[in-house]
């Protein structure tokens, strides 16, 4: 590819720039309703949609070297990575089994306090034997 400045045409800005319109109405349309799990996802998608035709019409991504989208895409492709992995850990936190409610100060003060009404109750516990 020559060292020159791409011109793009003034047809082609003008859709670009349409659909930019439209995908920012859409983002503010669908922000009024509740999706439940799909906000977020619907939000990066419509996002990474606006950003993509931003790099590859008026950025000329598009008429550049191909090692250059490369690299986008790549990069594009380790966001989505890290994000999923950012989404899958706060969309099942809750569901650990093995966690308590309160701070370990609490349960420790509990344990005393358990402790100091029965010597013995934590040893009992243990030791008991299958009826």
């Amino acid at each position: 590819m020559s060292q020159g400045h791409h011109i793009t045409s003034i047809k082609t800005l003008s859709i670009v720039i349409g659909a930019l319109v439209i995908l920012t109405g859409l983002t503010v349309f669908t922000s009024r309703f509740d999706l439940g799990v799909f906000t977020v996802p619907l939000a990066l998608a419509i996002a990474t949609t606006k950003a993509a035709l931003v790099v590859t019409i008026f950025m000329a991504l598009r008429w550049d070297n191909k090692i250059n989208a490369a690299i986008f895409g790549i990069g594009i492709l380790f966001v989505i990575v890290f994000i999923s992995f950012v989404l899958f850990d706060t969309a099942f936190r809750g569901d650990l089994p093995n966690t308590t409610k309160g701070t370990i100060m609490e349960m420790e003060a509990s344990e005393a306090e358990m402790q100091s009404r029965e010597p013995d109750a934590s040893t009992r516990q243990f030791n008991r034997t299958p009826e």
